[in-house]
């Protein structure tokens, strides 16, 4: 029975090995997966024939360039596999991607945020998720995972969100917004965790295999941060510390969070704009405040207006500041600045590079790599795809049968 087990352990192993194989690179031949996944060819053959008799992957056919020979044989998954939404959360609106099993998107649509409550806000995603799939004309069973993501805090176990800048305190339990007759999962996950694991894959696409470990840094209403490492076995750990909420001056202005003194307090939008016109650092922050008004301001600060030049120069100190600690604690690592602030970051940089140096990290190992990626839509996007299907391959392999059966 042991040994049986650890046959089936293994297949599965493998099994995942090879979709992960098919994700990364596209359409491959035999010996092309053999060569990314290190397994032999027999066990290829075995593998990719279980996976095409569960109609999870297919064959097709490749004409050779000098159109003499036998056409290549190629796998890939199986579009109609299954389905994927993606709901994204942001602070004005939310949008709902419908993807195929092979990663393609196939519709796309997005609605205002609604007001009210946690209530009125769970049964508004429901309703749309409905309309999703009639849209497209699939059945609720093709869905296979519901990928959520939003800005704040995020339960470590559950679909739930416990903080946000929208509702507070008031948590918002995902798990809600499917009703009888959806047999999907529900993940959920913080928007700057997804976008740090899309450039730790597009980093390991890079010959060479680009950087082993990274952080990624989002500006705008709200400040996040996530971390992503590959450790010695080469898999991606990634985490989504409550960066925008630590603390940075002690009994300082006021936060969304109702914390005082936050990284946030001074660096997000709604701070920026505080400190431009000299508003009280007590008074209750704006939960939205327009891209357009800040870029007022930052247009202000390039003509040589002093106290908007200051905002940005003290929004830098204070993302610089919380980056010093970030390498403290994590080790030195480049840093990836994302997000709508990005079209501000010549007013920022002089305040970060002021912060960052005022640790000994950087004195010693010097300023870490900061490098700008405008487009976060792209890289929450990709984040998405990246671990949903991660998690979808694995319940794959795990549901069926005669893949589980295969080998014993």
């Amino acid at each position: 029975m042991l040994a049986k087990s650890s046959t089936e352990l293994v297949r599965q192993q493998n099994s995942a090995l090879v979709l992960a194989a098919l994700r990364r690179r596209g359409r491959l031949a035999h010996t092309e997966i053999s060569d990314a996944t290190g397994l032999a060819s027999a066990t290829i053959s075995a593998i990719t024939a279980d996976l095409e008799r569960a109609r999870i992957i297919e064959k097709s056919e490749q004409q050779a360039t000098a159109g003499r020979g036998r056409p290549r044989v190629l796998f890939s998954q199986r579009r109609t596999c299954g389905y994927l939404v993606v709901v994204i959360i942001s602070s004005d609106s939310i949008q709902y991607s419908l993807v195929d099993y092979a990663g393609t998107l196939l519709d796309r649509f997005a609605e205002p945020r609604g007001q009210g409550g946690t209530d009125a806000f769970v049964a508004s995603i429901s309703a749309a998720l409905e309309r999703v799939v009639a849209r497209s004309s699939i059945d609720r069973d093709s869905v296979l995972l519901v990928s959520v993501s939003s800005k704040g805090l995020v339960h470590p176990g559950k679909p739930v969100l416990v903080w946000s800048p929208v509702f507070g305190l008031q948590p918002v339990d995902f798990t809600e917004v499917l009703g009888r007759g959806w047999p999907a999962r529900v993940i959920l996950n913080n928007e700057t965790l997804l976008v740090a694991g899309a450039l730790l894959e597009r980093e390991a696409k890079k010959e060479g295999g680009g950087e082993r470990a990274l952080a990624a840094l989002s500006l705008g209403h709200s400040i996040g941060l996530g971390i992503a490492r590959r450790n010695a076995a080469g898999v991606a750990e990634i985490s989504a510390p409550n960066f925008g909420h630590m603390l940075h001056i002690p009994n300082g202005g006021l936060c969304r969070c109702g914390a005082r003194g936050c990284i946030e307090a001074y660096a997000g939008f709604y701070a920026i704009l505080r400190m431009a016109f000299e508003v009280p650092m007590d008074t209750i922050p704006a939960k939205f405040v327009p891209i357009a008004e800040i870029d007022k301001i930052a247009a202000q600060a390039r003509l040589g207006n002093r106290m908007a030049q200051f905002a940005f120069r003290q929004a830098g100190v204070a993302l610089g500041n919380g980056l010093s600690r970030l390498l403290s604690l994590h080790g030195h690592m480049p840093v990836f600045i994302t997000g709508p602030g990005t079209r501000h970051q010549d007013l920022l940089q002089a305040g970060i590079e002021e912060g960052l140096s005022q640790t000994q990290v950087v004195r010693l190992e010097g300023m870490p790599a900061l490098s700008v990626v405008p487009d976060e839509p792209s890289l929450v996007f990709e984040g998405h795809l990246n671990l949903a299907f991660s998690i979808i391959d694995q319940d794959i392999i795990l549901s069926r049968p005669h893949i589980r059966a295969a080998g014993e």
